[in-house]
């Protein structure tokens, strides 16, 4: 994969949107007969949108530009998105404009020290830094042994979707991998509309299109999602089953980078898997100074 094909990523998300849309859902007349497409024709999105069925046309050919905020919540109104995917409508349409011959800044890969002092000081809790990519960039002692499994490989940054898609060993990890893979693709493709031009993005996409059918198809559904609390369970292979909440919180003094925070209920289970894990990690020298990120 060479480069992000912008006008395509265009066109196929709003065709896939489109698709799913009834008339009976958009409260139109489905009238008699069979229809030729699946969910709702293009001159019917326009409709409903309040613009021409030319502009219409053009836009889901794959031609944004120029399109005004408007227009695009006009959009987001007919193809009932929701606000992942309003998100990314309006970074597909940024990319489309003048500034797109201003690719954004790459994503870290590294913190500054005092985040990393940070993670330090969360020592009940698995706490880690992750990127866009899904590039794990800092974590401390606890989200180190929790994630042991991640950090077999020795390819650094370790990449939390590389192993759901590309290590074996991920489907027992991960209780609910089915749930896991599709949130990951979905994930990326979110990050892919905000940054196009990204080459390590470019080619973690590609590597793992060539190398996962599961991938390949999750990645042409165009689905995406945010990720910002929810449950993980894990089946980890030193303390058992960890059934955990988790927060996702973006860094203002990081652009492009995400807090990912464990938690488990006081008494619970898995608050005592955590305890174990801990002990664990003592007993195996999982240092503040073993960092997931260095780069060797």
């Amino acid at each position: 994969m060479e480069q992000v094909d912008h006008r395509a990523a265009v066109r196929e998300f709003l065709s896939s949107r489109r698709a799913r849309i009834t008339p009976a859902q958009a409260g139109l007349p489905a009238y008699g007969g069979k229809r030729r497409v699946k969910g709702l024709r293009r001159e019917e999105v326009a409709m409903l949108a309040g613009v021409s069925i030319d502009y219409y046309v053009r836009m889901e050919r794959g031609n944004l530009s120029g399109a005004s905020e408007e227009v695009l919540d006009s959009l987001v109104s007919a193809l009932q998105l929701d606000e992942a995917e309003r998100d990314h409508l309006f970074a597909l349409a940024r990319a489309a404009g003048p500034q797109r011959r201003r690719p954004r800044k790459s994503p870290p890969t590294s913190v500054r020290p005092a985040v990393q002092q940070v993670l330090d000081a969360i020592t009940d809790a698995p706490a880690w830094v992750r990127n866009g990519r899904h590039d794990i960039v800092a974590m401390n002692r606890l989200a180190r042994a929790l994630y042991s499994p991640v950090l077999a490989d020795p390819r650094r940054p370790a990449n939390t979707t590389r192993f759901v898609y590309l290590d074996p060993a991920a489907r027992e990890f991960f209780v609910d991998w089915e749930r896991i893979a599709n949130d990951a693709a979905a994930m990326l493709r979110l990050e892919a509309g905000r940054n196009p031009h990204d080459r390590a993005l470019i080619d973690l996409v590609g590597e793992l299109s060539t190398q996962s059918e599961i991938f390949r198809q999750r990645w042409a559904s165009h689905d995406v999602q945010f990720h910002r609390s929810g449950q993980k369970r894990l089946r980890h292979p030193v303390v058992g089953q960890l059934d955990l909440n988790f927060e996702s919180m973006q860094l203002p003094s990081e652009p492009g980078l995400v807090l990912n925070v464990y938690t488990a209920p006081v008494d619970s289970p898995t608050a005592d898997g955590l305890k174990m894990l801990a002990s664990w990690a003592a007993t195996q020298g999982l240092t503040d100074e073993a960092q997931a990120t260095d780069q060797g």
